[in-house]
């Protein structure tokens, strides 16, 4: 049961001009509105959503003492802030509000006028129901936090960490891998102009490394999501490198020491005339 009190429901029904009297028997339907459990009222209209519509909706919560409010017309998307308003301009919670689709998932799919009545009785049977359990909710203002997470620094996250970067925001790019790229870095031309890979990647890379609003996480992986729009938090894991990278510029020294296992099994690196080979270990 609601916490408030009895509900004392009114059904609104919309003839939306032809496109739902044409299939459905809306008069039908208002009757059998008015005899569901909690119904006070129920009335049709040719067209709710117009003023003399809304009109018809407050003056009847005010007559009628309503609480819950149900709308059988078009599809929320046009018109559920249109009813959730005028349910609040009556003196109610908006959130008293159900809105029932009998056009898009009725009229207009349904080819027998006896069958779409039929479907028609039961959404708004259903929607009484549900309006009936509706607590009142309440809209606040929270700050937000500007700061973007993006999870991935393939191609994809590397343009998406560019673009939010570029527009001010604080970015962080978490990547599970030890270096950005992603299967494009593996790829020697892109489909389907066959443009260099690296040519379009690499200055990418470059930019994310430098960017003063791009705080790079490698080697790391997301652990844990919480809190909510606006206010997020999120618990990252940072794996071990066993590597200063600060102080580390590449040189592969470190390779004949290192005790993971090194793919591909031979590296070769030039420094100036020598040449350094890395060969896997056999376990």
């Amino acid at each position: 049961m609601s916490k408030n009190g009895q509900p004392r429901i009114g059904v609104f029904i919309c003839h939306c001009g032809a496109n739902i009297a044409n299939k459905v028997n809306v008069y039908e339907v208002a009757e059998f509105a008015s005899k569901l459990d909690n119904v006070v009222v129920a009335k049709e209209y040719k067209f709710m959503c117009s003023d003399p519509g809304q009109e018809l909706i407050k003056q009847n919560i005010k007559e009628h003492n309503l609480n819950r409010v149900v709308v059988a017309s078009c599809s929320p998307l046009m018109h559920e802030p249109t009813f959730r308003g005028v349910t609040a301009e009556g003196g109610l919670n908006p959130f008293y509000f159900q809105m029932s689709n009998i056009r898009e998932h009725v009229s207009w799919v349904t080819e027998d006028p006896v069958l779409a009545t039929k479907k028609a009785k039961a959404l708004i049977s259903a929607a009484v129901r549900r309006v009936a359990l509706h607590d009142p909710l309440t809209k606040k203002e929270v700050p937000v936090r500007p700061e973007v997470l993006i999870v991935g620094g393939g191609i994809a996250g590397i343009h998406a960490a560019l673009t939010y970067a570029n527009s001010g925001k604080k970015v962080y790019l978490v990547e599970k891998q030890p270096s950005i790229g992603g299967h494009m870095s593996e790829l020697d031309k892109t489909f389907p102009t066959l443009d260099c890979s690296a040519c379009i990647l690499t200055p990418k890379m470059s930019e994310v490394g430098k960017h003063p609003n791009i705080e790079l996480l490698t080697w790391s992986e997301v652990e844990e999501i919480s809190g909510y729009v606006g206010s997020f938090k999120a618990k990252i894991r940072k794996k071990a490198r066993y590597v200063d990278v600060d102080k580390c510029n590449g040189c592969g020294m470190c390779w004949e020491s290192c005790p993971t296992i090194i793919t591909p099994s031979e590296r070769v690196i030039k420094k100036g005339d020598v040449i350094i080979k890395r060969l896997e270990q056999e376990n």
